[in-house]
């Protein structure tokens, strides 16, 4: 398992009668950044909270970062970062309040803990709202303090789940940046999201999962075709998808009068 970040093996969860993920088998590598994608339901969030540690029920073996996700699941919290879509932040606290919190809990000394705190909120913008209260934050300013939490411990994985939800397109920019920057230093991107021009753009390997399986893996030269020049198509021709072609017919219809 040298050189291995995540290695997943017969990896399976159902939901009562509802089998969500049937037989995911993978190996990530350091420094690669993962574009996750698959259809609502296909089971990408289930997939990255069982590999965060926080659904601990399911079927298989999955190792990470060279230990047993049962066995060794606090070791590995505190070497990963998680990014969700819809977090809960304690939003009556500030930035500062809450980032400390975060960074006391991974045990940060408090020196270097404070100035990373100034540094990434100066990266995203946030400086002059280090000491504001959360409730008060818009969507997009909150998804901010959620990046920063996921990155703060400077983990050796990072998990983002829709990790753009709410942000402008300049700090869209940032995010892609520091997720390029991450990944050249060695950082393993664990990156799902359904901008399949982000994913296209930034990932160097694609994993698409339909129905609780892997229906295709590569880079997106390898998986691209004539008839799926880009990643939308190819989305749409592998999972079976029509609902992405426009259809006129229908849309005119809506608007003609009686």
């Amino acid at each position: 398992m040298e050189n291995v970040m995540i290695s997943i093996r017969g990896l399976e969860k159902s939901y009562g009668g509802n089998q969500v993920l049937k037989g995911i088998d993978l190996d990530i590598h350091p420094g690669q950044i993962i574009g996750y994608i698959g259809p609502n339901g296909a089971g990408k969030s289930t997939t990255v909270k069982i590999l965060c540690g926080i659904i601990t029920e399911y079927v298989g073996e999955i190792n990470v970062l060279g230990m047993d996700l049962r066995k060794q699941g606090i070791d590995i919290k505190r070497k990963i970062g998680y990014v969700p879509e819809n977090g809960a932040l304690y939003d009556l606290l500030t930035p500062n309040e809450y980032l400390s919190f975060i960074g006391t809990l991974y045990g940060i000394p408090e020196e270097k803990l404070n100035t990373r705190i100034n540094l990434l909120l100066s990266f995203f913008g946030m400086e002059k709202n280090a000491d504001q209260r959360m409730d008060t934050f818009s969507k997009g300013m909150k998804q901010k303090i959620l990046i920063i939490a996921g990155i703060l411990n400077d983990p050796e994985i990072i998990f983002l789940d829709e990790p753009l939800s709410g942000l402008d397109a300049n700090s869209v920019i940032l995010v892609k940046e520091m997720l390029t920057r991450l990944a050249a230093e060695g950082k393993t991107i664990f990156f799902c999201s359904h901008l399949m021009d982000v994913v296209e753009k930034i990932s160097d390997r694609i994993i698409l999962i339909n129905d609780g399986k892997v229906i295709a893996d590569g880079t997106f030269e390898e998986l691209k075709t004539e008839k799926a020049e880009t990643l939308e198509k190819l989305f749409a021709n592998l999972t079976g998808n029509q609902e992405s072609e426009f259809k006129s017919d229908v849309f005119n219809k809506a608007f003609e009068e009686n």
